[in-house]
């Protein structure tokens, strides 16, 4: 895995083998990147990473300046590696061991963008109860977004809030604005 941008741009880190995650491909990242390029400014924006995995997605919003990230995986050894890579390179991440539904029925601070990256085997129940969660709750800040990647074979279109989609490859990030 390598970081695409920022402050640690060309940095590859290697995450042990053994944990169960599949990271957003260096093609589909840097084509999301390229589309909050223009809506943020790292620097001053809060993030979630639900099913951070690895920790690919906050360690590239990290690498961009961002100051508060929270980083959310029910896997004790992802947990621990992003924390560990956190601490490594002196990044702001916060590390939180929990299931994804019951953090977001408990959190309490909001977002400006909350990233989602289930498994790809989920129901599209299982997706659109993501979006559910973090709108009922109120999750996003005014102008937040919510963007869940998924496999090209899963279609958000009808899930509310659904505002548009864009594929890279196998992988598609959907889009969910209030």
């Amino acid at each position: 895995m390598r970081i695409i941008s920022g402050h640690y741009k060309g940095k590859r880190l290697q995450a042990p083998k053994k944990l169960p995650v599949r990271p957003t491909t260096d093609m589909a990242k840097e084509g999301l990147f390229n589309i909050l390029n223009h809506s943020f400014h790292f620097p001053s924006i809060t993030v979630i990473d639900l099913f951070a995995g690895t920790g690919n997605i906050s360690y590239e919003f990290a690498s961009r300046g961002t100051q508060h990230i929270t980083a959310v995986d029910t896997h004790f050894g992802c947990v621990g590696f992003i924390k560990s890579t956190a601490e490594t390179l002196e990044f702001p991440i916060q590390t939180i061991k929990s299931d994804v539904y019951s953090y977001l029925g408990k959190v309490r601070h909001k977002a400006d963008l909350i990233f989602a990256d289930p498994p790809y085997d989920f129901t599209t129940e299982e997706f659109a109860k993501i979006a559910e969660l973090v709108f009922t709750k109120e999750l996003l800040n005014d102008d937040g977004v919510l963007i869940i990647e998924h496999s090209k074979h899963t279609t958000l279109e009808d899930t509310p809030c659904f505002t548009n989609a864009r594929r890279y490859g196998g992988s598609v990030f959907s889009f969910f604005e209030k």
